[in-house]
């Protein structure tokens, strides 16, 4: 599909209604910018939190831990990070 936008006084241009229903573009949807030499490609930002938030369940329930536990564990690990990144040697 090709499609003819204009650039408004502040740099806005409106997506085509078939474009944003084709692809369910949404008012405040984010998107990437990439310049490729003069040639502009328009990227949909996908959220990634549902899905982390997913996977993160998905280990937990494997693991067979609870939230408490799960918890106490990346806090000890990120306490082991922390120590061995900044503390300085013995």
């Amino acid at each position: 599909m090709d499609a003819i936008v204009q650039m408004c006084e502040r740099g806005v241009f409106t997506l085509p209604t078939e474009i944003r229903e084709k692809y369910g573009i949404q008012s405040g949807d984010t998107f990437r910018l990439v310049d490729l030499d003069g040639i502009f490609v328009l990227t949909p930002m996908m959220p990634m939190v549902p899905e982390l938030a997913h996977e993160i369940e998905q280990a937990r329930l494997e693991a067979g831990l609870n939230t408490d536990e799960l918890l106490r564990g990346l806090r000890e690990q990120r306490e082991r990070y922390h120590s061995k990144q900044y503390d300085p040697p013995a």
